[in-house]
């Protein structure tokens, strides 16, 4: 059996929200290994993992960009807010969104490309960390076009005009009038931000992502103890409810939070005219995937052994 170790618990801990001693228990019954001990967390209900987008921890901004029918979005991260709000900074973000137009969606690519000031985008950023005396990193990027419509963005938590916490992109594919595109684009942007879908239709949801969901929903089922035909329908009924929520144009639409998104698109083509597609959507959440310990775990371990603690 492996070897249980606190800073495994803790990263448990910190990715489920589950408790200590559950995320210990979690463990030990899966032999150590983090991916199944989550699983087995949330199949047990002592996971709240399910119902956050990514515990955003990371500082920095994510910046945005458009020009024409093309749309770039980056993040770059730093140690601490106070940097996010750093002149400096934000115009490094702001010259690398505009870059990336051009670049694509390699950050490598978009390292090696020349910086308006002069020498590489790499280089200026070695310059802000040798400058404004905190480590900073060009994490990731993406780029988004149409042949006939418009790349709309929208920023949430805006820290600075085209910057901030969570940025969106969204493709229409369409030869309806500008301003309906980015009337409809921007609402569906904002959906965006706020429900998160993974991707734009069930079929296009991770295969791997939906095999661990199913894993997951079967152990559920087979908790409630009814017959395999039912536990069947129910799992069945689960992934369903799963793809729903989870796919972009079967969402209900935040707004009004009754009508699914594929049935505001269709609304908004039959007003403009025209039909109306979307290509495709990105949204980038600062920090997403990247946890920071916020609790004295050390206390909390001393608390869980059991051991009497000295009196400050």
């Amino acid at each position: 059996m492996a070897e249980i170790t606190a800073a495994s618990v803790k990263e448990l801990r910190e990715r489920t929200g589950a408790g200590m001693m559950d995320c210990k228990k979690a463990l030990s019954e899966n032999n150590g290994e983090m991916e199944a001990s989550v699983d087995w967390l949330r199949a047990k209900g002592l996971s709240a993992a399910a119902k956050k987008a990514g515990r955003t921890a990371a500082e920095g901004l994510v910046g945005v960009a458009v020009e024409g029918n093309r749309g770039a979005v980056v993040e770059v991260n730093s140690e601490t807010d106070f940097v996010a709000k750093n002149d400096q900074f934000q115009a490094f973000v702001r010259d690398v969104s505009k870059l990336a137009l051009t670049t694509g969606s390699d950050v490598e690519a978009l390292g090696n490309s020349a910086y308006p000031s002069g020498g590489t985008v790499a280089e200026a950023l070695t310059n802000n960390i040798a400058t404004i005396g905190e480590n900073q990193s060009l994490r990731r990027a993406a780029v988004l076009d149409v042949d006939q419509g418009v790349v709309v963005s929208y920023v949430h938590n805006a820290a600075a005009p085209n910057m901030g916490k969570i940025g969106v992109l969204v493709a229409l594919e369409s030869a309806a009038s500008a301003d309906a595109l980015n009337s409809l684009g921007k609402f569906l942007a904002m959906h965006i931000a706020a429900a998160n879908p993974l991707a734009l239709s069930a079929e296009g949801l991770d295969a791997d992502l939906l095999a661990r969901e199913r894993g997951i929903a079967v152990e559920k089922a087979n908790e409630s103890g009814k017959p395999a035909n039912i536990v069947e329908k129910m799992v069945d009924g689960t992934m369903a409810k799963f793809a729903k929520e989870n796919a972009l144009l079967s969402q209900l639409y935040v707004i009004d939070g009754k009508t699914p998104i594929a049935d505001v698109v269709a609304a908004a083509a039959k007003d403009s005219g025209s039909p109306i597609a979307i290509k495709a959507f990105e949204r980038f959440q600062l920090g997403e995937g990247i946890e920071k310990a916020t609790s004295d775990f050390a206390a909390e371990v001393a608390a869980a052994s059991g051991v009497p603690q000295p009196v400050a």
